[in-house]
């Protein structure tokens, strides 16, 4: 995955250290004959299909980033229109021994135009999937897609 400058530049002031970041997901739905349809990439770095997902600039608004990211990401125009998940994620580490944890800021986003593609390296694919045909994917990824899709109009978050 591309890292950000900014965090680029915070990497070489504090070398591995966990450094606390905030991400948006964005769970992009439309409507279709065969019902609703959730939009997933497959990332290059895991092979795993999940929804957008991506580091808020500094001073970059979350739903914007949220929109930014699938244009980005699946070269689709969406719009984030209700906030359905805010939670910490576990730290994580990476092979070069960089560690970060995100806070986590899930949005459901209503599909505006475009076709579905690795847009910017990435991911390997793009696409549509009915809830019947969804892939394998990890338990936070669905937890995620289900507040998108079945949550009231207040955000859920764990204590």
């Amino acid at each position: 995955m591309a890292t950000p400058e900014f965090i680029t530049a915070l990497r070489r002031k504090i070398g591995h250290d966990e450094l606390w970041l905030s991400g948006v997901t964005a769970v992009v739905t439309r409507r279709a004959a065969s019902g609703t349809e959730v939009l997933l990439v497959r990332r290059a770095d895991t092979d795993e299909w999940t929804s957008v997902s991506g580091i808020i600039d500094p001073g970059e608004q979350p739903a914007v980033a949220a929109e930014r990211e699938v244009l980005e990401e699946a070269g689709v125009v969406a719009v984030a229109e209700r906030l359905a998940l805010v939670n910490a994620q576990p730290s994580m580490a990476w092979p070069n021994g960089d560690k970060a944890r995100f806070l986590d800021i899930v949005f459901a986003c209503r599909y505006v135009s475009g076709e579905p593609e690795p847009a910017d390296g990435e991911n390997t694919d793009a696409r549509w999937f009915t809830l019947a045909e969804m892939p394998q994917m990890r338990m936070t990824q669905l937890e995620r897609i289900d507040a998108a899709l079945h949550g009231g109009p207040e955000a859920k978050f764990e204590r």
